[in-house]
């Protein structure tokens, strides 16, 4: 970054009842949203990669297989595929935290399926996952709290489609 400052804004929603669901895309335009249930370091690195490479995502790029491992093992992570006719689309990767908080730690779509209505979609499935996490994953606290962060460097729409699903920013930053 050449001396441009970044503006980070967090966001969170404290009850299900505050998510705002996007319409999902029409029944013949073959989305279908589905979690990966083996934890793949492979898959997870391609979706990172394939996703961020073009909205500066860096901080996972010099990891290990091991580290990659490391984190989609971990109890109460979990990563959510949109697939468009079979073609994976894009995805939501879900933190499940101490005292029931859950951060949304990845979200996005490939370039080829942003401004399609997809986003909006994965953004409420992954959200509504997030509240019902413990079911999934017994040994957890009900979630009380989703919360998730987004800067200006991530696509134009990122801000806008958080607000639009009911997260409230709770406070901003910016940085050089």
């Amino acid at each position: 970054m050449s001396g441009t400052p970044v503006t980070t804004w967090y966001l969170e929603q404290t009850g299900p009842d505050e998510l705002v669901p996007a319409a999902a895309p029409a029944h013949d335009a073959g989305v279908l949203i589905e979690r990966a249930q083996v934890p793949s370091p492979e898959l997870g690195r391609f979706l990172y990669t394939a996703v961020g490479a073009d909205v500066a995502w860096t901080d996972r790029l010099p990891w290990s297989r091991e580290q990659w491992r490391e984190v989609l093992e971990r109890p109460g992570h979990e990563v959510w595929l949109a697939y468009e006719r079979g073609t994976p689309a894009g995805y939501v990767e879900l933190d499940g935290q101490d005292a029931g908080s859950v951060e949304i730690a990845y979200f996005g779509l490939l370039p080829d399926f942003r401004g399609r209505r997809i986003g909006g979609h994965l953004l409420s499935v992954g959200t509504a996952r997030a509240w019902d996490l413990a079911l999934r994953w017994p040994d957890r606290v009900p979630t009380e709290r989703v919360w998730v962060h987004t800067c200006s460097l991530d696509g134009p729409y990122a801000l806008a489609n958080y607000r639009r699903r009911g997260f409230r920013v709770t406070h901003t930053t910016t940085s050089q």
